[in-house]
């Protein structure tokens, strides 16, 4: 299905749905939201950019596997679970915050970090997912 409507919304939407992923990434540090479900708002941006544009396009935009997303998601959602006990003698898992805040984002702190790992596994499972199979189709 790839109409010419289709193709022109999708390197619209592109931009704009990877603009809400990260809202939805950064609200979910204080309120519903966060790194799975902006994760999957990104891969959906990719999924239909693929759809529009051809598999080929999309994987010359990423410029690289979207498997390689998955370890350096990993490493940053364990890193900073192990901030804390390495850096501050504190459980792993503890919550470290900042004391002043940025002014659009808030307190930073280590949950924000996990919920950034969260986000760029979550895109890097579900890309290669679909892809694997949009492949072999």
């Amino acid at each position: 299905m790839k109409t010419l409507i289709l193709r022109t919304a999708s390197n619209y939407l592109l931009p704009i749905l990877l603009l809400i992923s990260i809202f939805i990434l950064l609200r979910g540090h204080y309120l519903p939201g966060g790194g799975f479900v902006g994760g999957l708002i990104a891969s959906i941006a990719f999924v239909l950019h693929a759809f529009a544009n051809g598999l080929k396009n999309t994987k010359r935009l990423l410029k690289f596997h979207p498997g390689y997303l998955m370890p350096v998601g990993l490493a940053v959602s364990f890193l900073s679970g192990v901030l804390p006990v390495i850096g501050f003698d504190e459980p792993f898992m503890t919550g470290l915050w900042m004391h002043d805040a940025i002014p659009v984002l808030g307190k930073l702190g280590t949950a924000l970090f996990f919920d950034i790992g969260v986000y760029i596994v979550v895109q890097g499972v579900t890309l290669t997912i679909i892809f694997t199979i949009s492949e072999s189709a």
